[in-house]
């Protein structure tokens, strides 16, 4: 018996799929990539914008027809606002919140194919979260043996009036930080070297828990501490933080440890105050400015990642043009830009869209453009310099070897070395594009004669 899973959307819908393999292979499934020769046939779904959705909607569409000639069992989990969920549940056998994932074999075992109309009920405005602990119980099948991602938190106290995700994964819920680092010390045992923490909110980790568990900051210290013991080279991030609950607490450790990396994701959404008001952000430009600040005084080495949505409801030109501004004066390393997309669910999926599509094409376009100037800039900055990277695949073009410095700037060898993939090396810069550059990997360099005697001796 074979299932395939198909993954929609972040990062936490990728490391929720590592769990829901876990399961499935418990159960004595194996993994297929041809879905057509799949006894059960699952999809992680992301319903913050409409594309996932549209692709999870074809799927079924196409599975469905399979049912004509053979037996299918077919689910779909993940990030699914009620509305959407309304209209799964007339297609899909079997659809249920992460939550209750550990439930899924006894679904099986017990009712066979739950029909639409079983599982049909009332669905609240906001789902419940008492379950997720049972989630982070199961033990996941990491999908790489060098990168790893540990969920932290799930969940959405903030309500940004764009995002479906507190209608999708419901309030916060913080994971016991014993639980947490308990999963680190043994991916860094096995060798790990890129390890994410993950949540919706990673910065207001254990405020859910009223004085009961660690802030995010001294979790950060108590791995950066357990790094600095085990000897290791490994390099630790996490995503995405809220600029609300940012301290200068967090970017302090950030630079007191080698293990933490030198990377920060820190979403902007925009750069105009009243769009900001409008989206509920509860972060001015100045608390943004402020932070920003903090983290080129204390971690100047630093990267600098951001998300950024274009052609929010009302946004006018000039305001439009502020976010132009601040792109202008941060020189972020990335952005992430999106177009906005109403949600249903979402607070301004009851407003009136103002901002025409081709608008925000343009104006994605423009901001596009500008970061260009400012990857291309720093990308500069790094030629003939030599960097640690993570060797992590190989370029589909040229078929040499690919990999991340601890920054996550993009590096592409000069050759394939198959035999170095999960391994952090030297590479001098060697070249340099918009969004990333290429080097040769430094060969070590020979011991003297002398040298060598002396590490035979020994």
């Amino acid at each position: 018996m074979k299932y395939h899973l198909i993954t929609l959307g972040c990062q936490m819908n990728i490391s929720d799929s590592e769990r829901v393999s876990a399961v499935l292979e418990k159960m004595g499934y194996q993994k297929t990539d041809n879905e057509e020769e799949a006894n059960i046939l699952g999809i992680l779904a992301c319903s913050v914008r409409q594309k996932p959705i549209d692709k999870v909607y074809n799927k079924i569409a196409r599975w469905n027809r399979w049912k004509n000639k053979r037996n299918l069992i077919t689910f779909v989990s993940g990030c699914v606002l009620p509305a959407d969920k309304e209209k799964f549940l007339k297609t899909f056998d079997f659809i249920f919140p992460m939550s209750e994932l550990a439930a899924f074999p006894d679904m099986i075992r017990e009712y066979g194919i739950v029909t639409p109309a079983g599982l049909k009920a009332p669905q609240p405005v906001m789902p419940k979260n008492e379950h997720i602990v049972d989630l982070w119980h199961i033990q996941p099948k990491y999908q790489s043996t060098y990168e790893a991602f540990v969920p932290i938190q799930n969940g959405c106290d903030k309500f940004c009036t764009f995002c479906a995700v507190p209608y999708t994964r419901g309030r916060e819920v913080s994971r016991p930080s014993g639980e947490i680092l308990e999963e680190v010390r043994h991916l860094v045992n096995q060798g790990y070297k890129s390890i994410t923490l993950l949540g919706q909110n990673v910065n207001s980790y254990g405020l859910d828990k009223n004085g009961e568990e660690i802030t995010f900051a001294e979790l950060l210290r108590l791995i950066g501490e357990y790094g600095k013991q085990s000897g290791q080279e490994f390099w630790v991030y996490f995503t995405s933080p809220h600029p609300q609950d940012m301290t200068r607490e967090v970017i302090e450790v950030v630079a007191s440890y080698n293990c933490l990396a030198k990377q920060i994701h820190l979403p902007m959404q925009s750069g105009d105050e009243r769009v900001l008001i409008k989206m509920n952000r509860r972060h001015s430009m100045d608390k943004y400015r402020k932070i920003v600040a903090d983290i080129r005084e204390l971690i100047p080495q630093a990267t600098l990642f951001t998300d950024i949505i274009v052609g929010f409801t009302s946004e006018s030109e000039p305001e439009f043009q502020n976010t132009v501004a601040a792109m202008h004066e941060f020189k972020f390393n990335m952005a992430y830009i999106a177009m906005y997309s109403p949600r249903p669910g979402a607070a301004s999926y009851r407003w009136e869209n103002e901002v025409q599509q081709d608008e925000k094409k343009r104006r994605f376009h423009e901001l596009s453009e500008v970061m260009k100037i400012h990857t291309r800039e720093y990308n500069q900055s790094l030629l003939s310099k030599t960097l640690r990277i993570l060797v992590n695949g190989t370029d589909r073009k040229t078929g040499f070897s690919t990999g991340l410095t601890e920054g996550k700037i993009s590096v592409r060898l000069d050759r394939r070395y198959d035999s170095l993939n999960g391994q952090i090396v030297d590479v001098k810069i060697t070249g340099v594009a918009d969004f990333s550059v290429s080097g040769e990997k430094v060969q070590t360099p020979a011991l003297p004669k002398n040298e060598r005697e002396l590490v035979r001796e020994k």
